[in-house]
């Protein structure tokens, strides 16, 4: 992507060189106002190219992550952005309430605290073993 920046803005360097030197009519300074505005348009359409060339994986992810959501129930295994796992109990609206731990600790999240849904049941006793939940 870079590469091809730099041979637009040499072109267009190039042609504003050689468009003040070949119009020999002596408006030489109207030729290279009109090679700024082509540069300038060529630049414009750039940064509109990358913005929404860069715009949409961050869309496809967003709506990954709002299904993901969307789809929590009681009894999944997830694991927040702070690295708490734990087993959704109850889902009320944008409120979550997970049991966490060997003593089924409740704790109350908001929705969007959720990272991701996990696959394998784990759980960490108080000892530091991991055991299977089932």
């Amino acid at each position: 992507m870079l590469s091809i920046i730099k041979s637009l803005l040499l072109s267009a360097s190039l042609v504003s060189c050689t468009g003040a030197e070949g119009s020999g009519s002596g408006s030489g300074a109207a030729g290279g106002g009109m090679n700024t505005w082509v540069m300038l348009l060529v630049m414009l359409g750039l940064m509109i190219v990358l913005f929404v060339v860069m715009s949409i994986p961050q869309r496809k992810r967003e709506k990954k992550v709002k299904e993901m959501l969307d789809a929590l129930k009681p009894g999944d295994r997830v694991r927040t952005i702070g690295g708490i796992y734990g087993t959704v109990t109850s889902v009320k609206d944008d409120v979550i309430t997970l049991s966490v731990g060997p003593d089924k600790a409740r704790l109350v999240f908001a929705r969007g605290a959720i990272a991701t849904i996990e696959d394998a049941p784990v759980e960490t006793t108080i000892d530091g073993e991991v055991k299977d939940v089932k």
